[in-house]
This record gives structure tokens, sequence and C-alpha cells, in this order.
């Protein structure tokens, strides 16, 4: 039985171990910080107090619930509510790290930024958030927003490439003189300039990086169209009268896809680059918001603390790394060249 062409590519890239053992690893790391809330929260996931179930990790509870003095949100780090939910048969099931990316630990007994320790397995930052805690929610972060720039980025370009490489003449070159000026603009100079009026957020991001994003990957799409215009199926699918629109979707497009797939993870990586730089500088999302690059300019500004540069450029690197890998592999799988 004879395989597909995307069979035939799928076993390419599974011979590839680098590559193939990449994608597992990002992709449990990925699925894993899906769930954060699970892993890394300082509300219990579900409490059993009196005989009553609670769950504080989806509904707030104040802390009389559970024999407190105040009618205010129970913070479950203190002390005296701790021993509430383990006393007379109670009991509160906690996430493996019992911080959220934004938790303050007011019962903390060493100052911060506090080195790693069982409390903190990789210490706090300069404000005393868990840095577990923020890595975790950071990560998740960047790999959604890699995820959605490169969406957006990847169909603004198939379609505005394919456009210009199926047609040509005056419409390619149009396009072209509009590429040409819109990518002369100075984006950094933008972002600067936006950010000064908008209040900084992860919409205004995405949308500002997706309108320069798009460029390179057009061009690509652009000289794929222009080649496989001109073969013997196109020509054959003209003469049975098909319209433009079915020729491009049908037949020029998936042939027309490689680079599209073969520059997906360096997209991926180049977002989450450019959304960790413009953070590091200050250009990015809200001071709130749990950031690789917040995080790697806290490391900056507080040299003694070492684990937070550390911890924090650990995982950038390994993100980075892992999906360099992951493009090697699929570039290798794509190319049709080899058995």
């Amino acid at each position: 039985m004879s395989l597909t062409p995307g069979q035939r590519a799928w076993r390419r890239f599974k011979a590839n171990r680098r590559g193939y053992v990449s994608l597992w690893l990002f992709s449990i790391l990925f699925v894993l910080t899906l769930g954060a809330e699970l892993l890394s929260n300082d509300r219990p996931l579900v409490v059993r107090y009196q005989g009553e179930f609670y769950y504080p990790v989806l509904f707030d509870y104040n802390e009389t619930v559970f024999g407190g003095d105040f009618d205010t949100p129970a913070d479950y780090l203190d002390p005296y509510i701790r021993d509430r939910l383990s006393a007379n048969g109670n009991f509160a099931v906690f996430a493996p790290n019992p911080y959220s990316y934004n938790t303050l630990n007011y019962f903390a007994k060493a100052p911060n930024p506090a080195a790693p320790s069982a409390a903190n397995l990789l210490g706090t930052d300069d404000r005393g958030r868990d840095v577990l805690a923020r890595l975790i929610y950071g990560f998740r972060l960047s790999v959604l927003f890699a995820l959605a720039l490169t969406a957006v980025g990847t169909l603004a370009g198939v379609l505005l490439g394919g456009l210009q490489g199926y047609f040509g003449g005056r419409l390619d070159l149009m396009l072209q003189r509009v590429i040409e000026i819109w990518g002369s603009l100075p984006e950094l100079y933008l972002l600067i300039i936006l950010s000064s009026f908008f209040n900084p957020s992860l919409t205004l991001l995405l949308v500002l990086l997706a309108l320069f994003g798009w460029m390179g990957l057009a061009d690509y799409v652009r000289a794929e169209f222009l080649k496989n215009r001109q073969m013997d199926y196109v020509l054959a699918a003209r003469s049975l009268g098909l319209a433009n629109r079915q020729i491009m979707w049908r037949h020029v497009l998936p042939n027309s896809l490689t680079p599209v797939l073969a520059f997906l993870p360096f997209r991926v990586s180049g977002a989450i680059l450019a959304l960790t730089s413009l953070d590091f500088l200050g250009l990015g999302v809200p001071a709130s918001t749990p950031s690789l690059g917040e995080m790697l300019a806290q490391g900056k500004d507080n040299l003694d603390a070492w684990w937070i540069a550390l911890s924090t450029f650990t995982v950038l690197t390994v993100t980075l790394l892992l999906l360099i890998f992951i493009g090697e592999g699929l570039r290798a799988a794509l190319d049709t060249r080899k058995g």
C-alpha cells in the first residue's frame, strides 16, 4: 500500500529524533501550562469544611465561611485559615505549587526577593511573588500570544501572497509597492508612539505586530504561486472551466504550503522573542501580567537575586531551542528530494 505525501513527510519527521522529541516535549509543556490554575494557585482546588465541600479555585469565599473574623475574601496562606481547614476532619487540596502569579505572601519569613527555598522552589521576585508561578503563567501567555500572532500573520501572508503570485500583473506590482512602503516604516518607533497614547495590552500588541508580521511569509507564498500557476495541472484545471477561486484553493495552495509549514515553528519562536523583548523594554503588557520579559527586566534590576534572571533565561532558552529543533525537523521532512 502506497503512502500519501503527508504520511511520507510524517515518517521523515519521526526519523529526525531531535525534532520529534522536541515536538513532544514542547507539546507536553504547553498542555500542562494550559491548566496552570491546577498546577500553581494560591486557592485550594477543593475544600471539605464541617461536612460541606467548597471549590475556591472556581468561587470566592469569605474567611467567615471557614471560621475567620472578617467578611473579606479568604487568604488561604494565612496560618489560622490553614489550621481551620486541617482540623476536626476538615481538609483542603492545594495545587502542587500553592501560589498564583500575583500572590503576595504576607506571612513569608524571608525578605523579598527571597532565595529559592522549600516554600518557594525558585524564590520570589522583588515584590514577593513566586518566581515558579510567574514562569508557568508567563510561558502559557507567551505561547498563546505567539500562536495567535502566527495564525493572523500566516493567514494574511498566504492570502496576499497567493493573490500576488496567481494573478500577477498590475495587482502584483501594486501590492509589491505597498509592501515595500509598509515594510520601510519604523516598527519600533510606532510601538513607542502608540504605547504612549493607549494603555498597554495584549490585544494592542497583537494588532501592531500582526500589521508587520505577514510580509516575509507573503514573499515566499508569492514565489510558490508564481511557480505553480504555470504547472500542467493548473492549465488542465483552467481548460476544464474551473474558476480561479477553485484552482487556487484546491490545486495551487496545497502545493504551495511547504515554506508556510516549514517556517511556522520559527515564526512562533520569533513571536515569543518579540513579546519578551518588548516586555523587557516596558512596551509590552502591563506590569501585573506574568511575562518572561518583565521577569528578565526584574533580574537586570536585581542582580543579587540571581535566581530571577537565571530561571527565566533557562525557560526562554529551552523554549526557543525546542521550537528551532522542531522547525529544522519539519523543514527536512517537507523536503521532497528525500525518500
